[in-house]
């Protein structure tokens, strides 16, 4: 295999502002870790970023360095936080009723979160039934809206030298692509016509990839993935990714999912429930918005387990998928599973997982490592103008691909193809684990 050549990266110079959409349980979690890892107070544990590792070349040339130390990525010293949320409250009172972090934890980094008061808010009671925003921006229009939301940035970007988005807010009801969003200038018109098939997660990606910075979606709302966004983040260099953080359940069936079908065992149902009593929890009570939940939770197995290649072993699975909102947990999740697999000559087993999780503390190291490897994409050449980048697949449940491609779930493939990714753009050799070369 031949090695590719190396990718003049521009370097992480300078102060790297990232903007949160939706301050609250996760954004917190977020911010005030990156706070305390920067005061040696905490580990950044579960961010790849920085403490995962990347092998380079053979097993026995023993190379094998720190990710951040391989390629350039933003310094935590060098993060500055802003956002939008629709409740006022600064980062140390919505920490504080997040309730994720403990108070003494959270007493250590006070001034620090105080600092950091939310704008207000893009929101539509439409969109999210559940929650009644206070702290919001009015307009004449959705254009007016976007307008404002561009303005945000231009005034963050005067103290600081780049600038990605992510979206941490809740998860909006379904929607479906209709008209409005098939072309950049059809969206620019629905903006104008306050199209109702524009939400406020729509109004927000449309103002970063105009203003040229990278958008990043931890929720499963309909938002990059639109033809429109894709023109545009090709258009102005500004990349984009998969939506809804891959964090507990789903993660979980990434990791058993490709088990079963590496060896070939058959599954004839999973049957998965969750109780959860943080916003998200509430917001996800209602239909609407559990039916955009439910759609990127239920695609995972078919793309995995391929029934159409397998009939035998996967095409009647019965998948079931439920939330269940239980307010005395706060945001300690409980994702129970009950699998059915069956085994040689079709002998039935069961399998039980019961993962008492912790949402936000599962979700703040995926949207740290999405916002610094986006930063990465931008100032790669062979990325930047890409639009989607599918190397970063291993953190969503619905990752995004190019048109006609099925996207890949199985989260040890999604890990490989981001660790080639970064030898590729770094001029390393790619691994393919065949190993014949120890032997010839």
């Amino acid at each position: 295999m031949s090695t590719p050549q190396a990718e003049t990266i521009q370097p992480a110079n300078g102060k790297l502002g990232v903007m949160v959409v939706g301050m609250g349980s996760v954004a917190t979690t977020l911010i005030a870790g990156v706070e305390a890892v920067r005061k040696g107070l905490a580990q950044p544990v579960g961010s790849l970023t920085q403490m995962g590792t990347i092998r380079l070349g053979k097993r026995t040339d023993n190379n094998t360095p720190l990710i951040k130390d391989f390629v350039p990525l933003a310094s935590l010293d060098d993060i500055e936080f802003a956002g939008w949320e629709i409740f006022p409250e600064d980062m140390y009172e919505a920490a504080s009723h997040a309730a994720v972090l403990d108070k003494d934890h959270l007493r250590t980094i006070k001034p620090f979160l105080e600092s950091i008061k939310p704008m207000p808010a893009v929101f539509d009671q439409h969109y999210v039934k559940r929650l009644n925003g206070t702290h919001v921006k009015t307009g004449k229009s959705k254009c007016d809206l976007a307008q404002q939301v561009r303005a945000d940035i231009q005034s963050f970007r005067q103290k600081v030298d780049r600038v990605v988005m992510i979206w941490t807010g809740s998860t909006e009801i379904f929607l479906e692509p209709t008209e409005v969003h098939q072309t950049l200038a059809s969206f620019e018109k629905g903006l104008v016509d306050n199209d109702p098939g524009i939400a406020p997660s729509q109004i927000y990606a449309y103002a970063a990839l105009k203003e040229g910075i990278p958008f990043a979606n931890g929720a499963p709302n309909l938002t990059v993935d639109l033809p429109c966004m894709i023109e545009l983040s090709r258009q102005t260099g500004a990349p984009i990714c998969g939506k809804d953080f891959k964090t507990g359940q789903t993660f979980i069936k990434t990791v058993l999912a490709p088990a079963f079908k590496s060896r070939m065992l058959g599954l004839s149902g999973w049957y998965s429930t969750n109780i959860l009593g943080n916003r998200d929890g509430e917001v996800l009570d209602d239909p609407e918005s559990f039916k955009t939940k439910e759609e990127s939770k239920l695609g995972v197995l078919d793309y995995i387990l391929q029934p159409e290649l397998h009939p035998a072993l996967y095409k009647d699975i019965y998948h079931k998928v439920r939330i269940n909102y239980y307010p005395p947990r706060g945001d300690n999740k409980e994702g129970w599973d009950n699998i059915d697999i069956f085994g040689w000559l079709g002998y039935p087993m069961q399998i039980k997982v019961d993962f008492l999780c912790r949402d936000s503390i599962l979700a703040a190291p995926l949207a740290l490592d999405l916002v610094l490897f986006l930063d990465l994409a931008q100032r790669t050449p062979g990325l930047k103008h890409r639009g989607i980048q599918e190397w970063l697949s291993f953190y969503f449940k619905s990752p995004q691909t190019a048109e006609g491609l099925y996207p890949e779930h199985d989260l040890f493939i999604q890990q490989m193809k981001l660790k080639n990714t970064l030898r590729h753009i770094k001029g390393e050799e790619l691994i393919t684990h065949l190993g014949l070369e120890y032997y010839d």
